[in-house]
């Protein structure tokens, strides 16, 4: 496993001299082609979001493999690469270097969380289970939502596998843990991470710290009543084999704490390729320093950060053409207002991936031609905040609106929990979190 992890980081080592080489121009606004674009070439983007949320959905075994993501990201790619390596290759060069730290940042992240076992079955009361929620949603600005949420997902299943009632509860995880906790900071959640390549500074999400209690707060709220109801209503027998089962909770792999909080210094602290040096560092220690065993405790696999990779290789060519058009047209859009923004990159990170979303309207704020009051971004922060808050709080509307959600499902199906389809997660998106945004509109954005 050890080698392995090893040989899989290698592609990235050889990827710093192209983050090197584009650190400068990664802080910059790229228009490129964007004025004279014939927005058919937006095509090969949409065709790319439509794959990702309808072939898992459609075609899911075939889905499944990695090989067949990989062609998928490849014959759309390939035509925008030939195009901007006749007309704009500076362009391939600022993407290659967003796609450079974007993935190793992910991968660090996952590489170390990984390295982190909880072990151990407490009472599922509610109390215990909020607690679990509450401390999830925590983690999930620091160790982002998916190390969070693949840290804590094992042990809330083992201590709520008596319980009968509790499917409530692991739709209320991908809401919180593996979503909305993730606003605090660059990497809490990849949309916010790619607004830091873009110039955001790392400590602007901090700004987003009201939203982010408010929003939780009710959410958690909502489920402490609602896991306290179903308790009363757990069998005699089901509590009985609760209060036998308890095993007190366990952390292996402390080693790691460190190694994550070196990944939260290095990004808000270095700049590429430094940044991505020391990451990679912290990703090969946790890999040598953590014992097979804790790794296999997690299930730990390649699988989910190879999926990652080839997705979002086609997914950082095919938006080269659609981020430049917007900018260069944004004017002619008519969203214009913080509430706007809101909705629109929320609605749409709900039904596709929030990265792409999250950069499609910050581009499209970017071609407002407004000024920008936080500094090296051209957007105001009004502006930006409703992007942000769409794309990570409503990427919770669906299990396609984030990559954890879908994670959390599989993980959930397979230790015996009957989760709701994808449009029953969805109706219960509606009815407890969208009248949560409709107030958070009115209260913050408008």
């Amino acid at each position: 496993m050890r080698i392995a992890g090893r040989l899989a980081l290698m592609p990235l080592l050889f990827l710093w001299p192209a983050a090197a080489s584009a650190a400068g121009a990664a802080a910059e606004i790229h228009h490129g082609l964007g004025e004279s674009l014939n927005p058919l070439w937006i095509g090969f983007f949409v065709l790319m979001l439509l794959a990702i949320a309808i072939l898992p959905l459609r075609a899911e075994h075939w889905w499944h493999s990695n090989l067949n993501k990989f062609w998928v990201s490849l014959a759309l790619g390939l035509p925008i690469l030939a195009l901007y390596l006749l007309e704009s290759p500076s362009s391939l060069v600022h993407t290659a270097a967003e796609y450079t730290s974007f993935m190793i940042l992910l991968t660090a992240l996952f590489v170390i969380s990984g390295g982190i076992l909880l072990t151990g079955d407490l009472r599922a009361t509610p109390l215990t289970n909020t607690s679990f929620l509450a401390v999830g949603t925590l983690m999930a600005s620091f160790t982002g939502t998916t190390g969070a949420s693949m840290l804590l997902i094992r042990p809330l299943l083992k201590t709520n596998s008596e319980r009968v009632h509790k499917v409530h509860t692991f739709i209320f995880f991908i809401f919180t843990v593996s979503n909305i906790g993730g606003c605090l900071t660059p990497l809490g959640d990849p949309p916010l991470f790619m607004g830091y390549l873009r110039g955001v500074p790392f400590s602007w999400t901090f700004s987003l710290f009201p939203e982010w209690l408010a929003v939780n707060l009710v959410v958690l709220g909502i489920y402490f009543v609602w896991d306290s109801l179903a308790f009363t209503r757990e069998p005699t027998a089901a509590l009985l084999r609760d209060k036998l089962m308890v095993k007190p909770l366990r952390i292996l792999g402390n080693l790691n704490w460190p190694l994550i909080a070196g990944v939260v210094l290095s990004v808000a602290f270095l700049d590429a390729p430094y940044r991505e040096v020391v990451m990679v560092v912290l990703a090969l220690l946790s890999l040598w320093l953590t014992h097979a065993d804790i790794r296999r405790g997690n299930h730990f696999t390649w699988y989910p950060m190879i999926e990652v990779a080839v997705i979002f290789f086609g997914i950082f060519l095919t938006m080269i053409p659609a981020l430049e058009y917007l900018r260069a047209h944004g004017q002619q859009m008519g969203v214009t207002e913080p509430w706007q923004f809101f909705w629109a990159t929320g609605i749409l990170s709900s039904f596709l991936d929030n990265t792409p979303t999250y950069l499609t309207f910050f581009a499209l704020a970017e071609g407002l031609g407004l000024t920008g009051n936080i500094p090296g971004v051209a957007i105001p922060d009004d502006i930006l905040r409703g992007i942000s808050l769409g794309a990570v709080f409503m990427g919770a509307n669906t299990y396609i609106g984030n990559a954890p959600n879908f994670m959390v499902k599989s993980i959930a199906e397979t230790s015996g929990v009957k989760m709701p389809s994808f449009f029953g997660f969805f109706g219960y998106a509606v009815v407890i979190l969208m009248p949560i945004f409709v107030v958070v509109t009115l209260v913050f954005l408008v």
